[in-house]
């Protein structure tokens, strides 16, 4: 009889050796939460198409963020959802905007035992739903957009949120945003480019989550699905321009672009596993179809395998739990 020569089994024989000799692990501290707050609500609000998260009031965000802290993990992304909007999303860059506001509150529950972060975007506060100005022909005007996210950044900053989440796609972002913190002296905000954020189709439940007003879409902005070296190429500009943080968005649909992304640059690279990725992981559980514990854990591996130095999830306190089990 020929025996095998290697045996590749003898380091998948027992828990312990499984453990000792694996690649890739996931820690609670690499773990984002994104969280909603909404302006005029007395209790939190259900989301649908999330279940088991939430929009919050600023007293259960501040209870919520608590919890984020006391379950270990590194950080959490703060979305506003206001009561008004008007063409340029004045609510953004107003002091007692809902997302400025809950951003002070944060910081004042939890100090610096998690990275406070906020979404710099103007979607969320525009009564058209798009990520930034309009033109009078309807498409995004780039640089009258670029001047709303320097005052929205300089209004985030002044709430005491220690990194900005630059997501809406504009080219010269984090240029123009890096220059107007700097000139007002907050040059240790740290810069989150969403770098590769693609136009796709798994952002659903996060439209729910924010009340989006959008009619469209934003493939003139957002990176077409296509594309791979197209978003090294964003990366790689927008390190060029400062950023600390390059972002790949979605996550699991993107792994070969998160990779590439690692391959390419010399900053921490980060990856957002978006409500759809959520909301399919919670749909099949619910129905038995997978075991809910178990693709959770291998989803959150599979995109650190990928490169991702932190991930944002919606699973992240939830996770943090059995990571430390």
């Amino acid at each position: 009889m020929s025996f095998p020569v290697h045996r590749p089994r003898r380091l998948r024989q027992s828990p312990a050796v499984r453990r000792l000799v694996r690649e890739t692990a996931v820690h609670p501290a690499q773990l984002v939460l994104p969280m909603f707050v909404r302006e005029g609500i007395t209790e939190p609000v259900p989301i649908s198409s999330m279940p088991g998260v939430v929009q919050h009031t600023i007293d259960s965000l501040r209870r919520a963020a608590a919890e984020a802290a006391a379950s270990g993990i590194g950080g959490v992304m703060l979305f506003g959802v206001p009561e008004e909007r008007d063409a340029t999303g004045s609510g953004a860059d107003d002091p007692r905007g809902i997302l400025n506001v809950a951003a002070a509150a944060v910081v004042a529950e939890v100090g610096d035992a998690v990275v406070v972060q906020t979404d710099l975007c103007l979607d969320e506060f525009t009564d058209h739903g798009h990520c930034g100005v309009l033109a009078p022909d309807g498409s995004v005007d780039n640089d009258a957009t670029l001047e709303r996210y320097a005052s929205m950044g300089l209004a985030q900053a002044r709430a005491g949120s220690a990194m900005l989440g630059l997501s809406g796609m504009m080219d010269g972002q984090v240029g123009f945003v890096r220059a107007a913190l700097d000139a007002e002296g907050f040059t240790e905000t740290i810069l989150l480019a969403y770098s590769a954020k693609y136009a796709g189709a798994f952002y659903g439940p996060f439209r729910e989550a924010v009340d989006s007003q959008l009619k469209g879409d934003r493939r003139t902005y957002q990176l077409d699905p296509g594309n791979g070296r197209e978003g090294v190429r964003e990366a790689l500009l927008d390190v060029e321009e400062g950023a600390d943080i390059v972002m790949v968005k979605p996550a699991m649909p993107y792994l070969d672009v998160l990779a590439e992304v690692r391959a390419s640059v010399d900053v921490p690279v980060w990856a957002y596993q978006v409500s759809g990725e959520f909301a399919m992981i919670e749909a099949a559980a619910d129905n038995g179809w997978i075991d809910r514990r178990g693709a959770i854990l291998e989803s959150l591996t599979a995109i650190r395998r990928a490169g991702a130095d932190a991930i944002l999830t919606y699973f992240a306190v939830e996770a943090a739990a059995w990571l430390r089990a």
